[in-house]
């Protein structure tokens, strides 16, 4: 078996259990997740099993990762300017608003998710209970947004941090998705800053992983520089990791059609709750 086979499939097999401990099982799930109404159930199935909200956490949370992503944002300093982080494909962790929460840098954090659903629960509950971030400066957003669709949000290189727990995972993982999730990266990249970072964190083989984000980001027309890879731990028997990388323009003089077109200068309307001291 491939190794990216093998991941996929060991990948697989530990969504599904994680769907049957929380939600009623369908047989196509592991297929869908790349689709907006999959992502509708699931949450509003995990809320109504309880009657307080409670952050779902899909690998592990903030503590588990907290040293990957700070030191990243330390180095990302423009003075008094807020540094720009997105945590893409956010549900309803508290990723997004723990960076908000502890980043000593004022940041502007947008959690973005392709379900409404997710986004209100997290809209809710911030209103409901205040976050007091480290530096008074720094602000939290919620955005109901497409990953597919970062361009139409962000203008080339004005994104610091770009975090994925799990987002391309399952989107790799799904039956319509692959092609799905090289869009997603090389918007990412193109997003990115120069000095910009891109955070996934995976339990997919380094073997698989990393020939496929040089494979993507070299069909895009850009090469990701420093591409790395640094085991996070090993949780309920799987090993999980984080892929550092970011992007700069490729040397040869004729570059690949999608990476090089105009980015639109334009802004969605999104329902957005931005909070700030």
């Amino acid at each position: 078996m491939f190794p990216r086979a093998k991941s996929l499939t060991m990948s697989g097999r530990r969504i599904a259990a994680a769907w049957i401990r929380h939600h009623s099982v369908t047989t196509d799930l592991i297929e869908n997740m790349d689709k907006k109404a999959t992502w509708d159930r699931f949450y509003a199935e995990n809320r109504n099993r309880t009657t307080t909200f409670k952050n779902f956490e899909w690998f592990f949370g903030f503590d588990a990762i907290r040293d990957f992503i700070m030191p990243s944002l330390q180095t990302k300093s423009h003075g008094d300017a807020l540094l720009h982080v997105l945590d893409m494909g956010c549900g309803t962790s508290a990723i997004g608003p723990c960076i908000y929460r502890h980043s000593h840098l004022p940041v502007r954090v947008t959690c973005a998710d392709i379900s409404p659903i997710a986004v209100r629960q997290m809209l809710e509950h911030i209103q409901a209970n205040t976050i007091q971030p480290h530096n008074a400066s720094s602000q939290l957003e919620f955005v109901e947004l497409d990953c597919m669709e970062l361009q139409t949000r962000y203008v080339c290189r004005s994104v610091d941090l770009i975090v994925d727990k799990g987002t391309t995972d399952a989107l790799l993982r799904s039956k319509e998705g692959k092609g799905k999730a090289g869009l997603v990266l090389k918007q990412c990249l193109k997003v990115l800053r120069s000095s910009g970072s891109l955070l996934q964190f995976s339990d997919e083989d380094p073997d698989a992983r990393l020939l496929w984000l040089e494979t993507e980001a070299q069909e895009a027309g850009v090469m990701s520089s420093d591409v790395s890879v640094q085991e996070v731990g090993e949780l309920r028997g799987m090993t999980y990791y984080c892929y550092q990388g970011g992007s700069q323009r490729c040397s040869r003089s004729h570059p690949g059609p999608v990476w090089f077109v105009t980015c639109p200068l334009h802004w969605h309307t999104h329902y957005t709750l931005i909070c700030t001291v």
